[in-house]
């Protein structure tokens, strides 16, 4: 059995949702700084980038004892700025009320891959002790 198949996509989606949720904590803690230009991580392209195999993530061998994912959502080509609708006057582009829906939005689907996961390691729990 490999864990590959057991978790699917959940485990790096999880790790890349944390990771966008710290970005846009980081834009609202930032609103209202002069000059602070909001960014977002483009889930869809990085997630996308890490499938292969019709559906499968490939985990990457970093040494003989250790196995890693090869996700890096703080790559430049992942991190984007966020084009205001209402550009400010002090040259901040963030915009509240979008970073806290999309905040909020980052939350519930960081919480559904948590249950999912929660779900099949239960799964393989009762398969291993039989209960």
């Amino acid at each position: 059995m490999k864990l590959d198949d057991v978790f699917g996509i959940h485990e790096q989606a999880l790790k890349l949702r944390a990771r966008r949720g710290e970005v846009l904590a980081a834009n609202l803690a930032n609103a209202d700084t002069p000059g602070y230009k909001a960014r977002d991580i483009d889930f869809q392209n990085v997630l996308q980038a890490q499938v292969k195999d019709g559906g499968h993530i490939r985990l990457t061998a970093t040494s003989p004892g250790h196995i890693a994912p090869d996700l890096d959502p703080t790559a430049a080509a992942h991190m984007l700025y966020r084009v205001p609708s209402q550009p400010s006057l002090d040259g901040n582009t963030v915009e509240a009320e979008r970073e806290q829906m999309a905040f909020s939005a980052n939350s519930f689907q960081y919480q559904a891959s948590l249950r999912f996961l929660d779900g099949r390691i239960k799964s393989l729990l009762t398969a291993i002790k039989g209960n």
